[in-house]
């Protein structure tokens, strides 16, 4: 199976190499775009200097992070680093080589940080619902539910990032849960049978295997997300679109849409899970199609060995005594019969 880094794997070799062998090999300029998932781009630059690296990240939907508090956790993380954006980027952050932390764990530790700057920029409104939730729990516990306000009853707003090409990340916090929606659009019918196959599993295997019941709740029903109600820019037309919790509806147009909830429950928001857990449903998506991918792949193979066997039936069973064009010395030719 396929593990997915939280990291950009790229930026951290090189980065990595360029941070161990500096002070005894000859600096090199740097002139490289690395992609990522979900049509990221960072470039990788040496404009000032060859000891000054310039690493500049461009998201989609870097506008909407900025809403829901991207700009301070980015703060937070790359403070002394942070220049003004590169021409074209959203974001930049710049490293002078001969201003290293001194420690080799503490350089080990910007490399690191420095490769996780995709998914500390999402991040921020996984965070933001984090911190609603904590705010909504402490609020609802001097209530019953019966008198709590409306305004803990509905918990907080429906964050929307519509971090790929017609599919978002819904994300909403009430005062006990934080539930995610993804919407993924397939583009192929046999895409969508083999995701309903998935994310069916997601509900049946945390039904049946006992080690999985503390994993978040996976819903799977066709009725609309309660949460995303009132949410502009989602068809609420009958037979248009419908929407699934973890499963998948036809859309009336040639691709299927697939909203996909994961639920929250207050053991997966704790301070000693938090990171973790914002870096594993960040990567939910990419899990998913590789799956789907890694299925046909496999399927391919299979169909592909099946027709070599029927091939190699099929010419075992030729007549022996079919006739056979042979040469002489001369040139000639004449038939014979095996």
């Amino acid at each position: 199976m396929l593990l997915l880094d939280y990291q950009n794997v790229l930026i951290e070799s090189l980065l990595t190499e360029r941070f161990s062998g500096y002070a005894s090999a000859t600096p090199v300029s740097i002139d490289q775009v690395v992609s990522d998932f979900d049509g990221v781009t960072f470039h990788l630059s040496t404009p000032e200097s060859k000891s000054k690296i310039l690493i500049s990240i461009n998201v989609k939907c870097f506008k909407e992070l900025v809403q829901y508090g991207a700009q301070e956790v980015l703060e937070r993380e790359y403070g002394p680093y942070i220049v003004s954006p590169e021409p074209g980027y959203d974001f930049s952050v710049q490293i002078d080589l001969e201003n290293l932390p001194a420690e080799e764990e503490a350089r080990n530790d910007l490399i690191m940080k420095l490769a996780l700057l995709k998914r500390n920029a999402m991040a921020a409104p996984f965070e933001r619902a984090f911190d609603e939730f904590n705010k909504l729990a402490e609020e609802a516990s001097q209530y019953t539910s019966e008198s709590a306000p409306q305004g803990i009853k509905e918990g907080g707003e429906v964050m929307a990032i519509h971090y790929r090409e017609e599919e978002a990340i819904y994300i909403k916090a009430n005062w006990d849960r934080v539930t995610v929606i993804f919407s993924t659009v397939f583009r192929e019918e046999t895409d969508r049978i083999f995701g309903k196959v998935f994310l069916q599993e997601f509900v049946d295997a945390r039904r049946r295997v006992l080690t999985l019941q503390n994993a978040p709740q996976v819903l799977f029903r066709n009725d609309p997300p309660l949460e995303l109600a009132g949410v502009p820019g989602l068809s609420t037309k009958e037979g248009e679109v419908s929407y699934v919790t973890f499963g998948m509806a036809r859309n009336i147009s040639t691709s299927i849409s697939v909203l996909t909830r994961a639920v929250l429950f207050p053991r997966h928001l704790t301070a000693q899970r938090r990171y973790e857990n914002i870096s594993h449903i960040q990567t939910f998506r990419d899990y998913f199609h590789y799956h789907i991918k890694a299925s046909k792949a496999y399927i391919h193979t299979r169909m592909r060995k099946r027709t070599a066997d029927f091939l190699q039936v099929l010419n075992r069973a030729r007549p022996e005594n079919e006739e056979r064009e042979r040469k002489t010395a001369s040139g000639r030719t004449f038939r014979v019969q095996g």
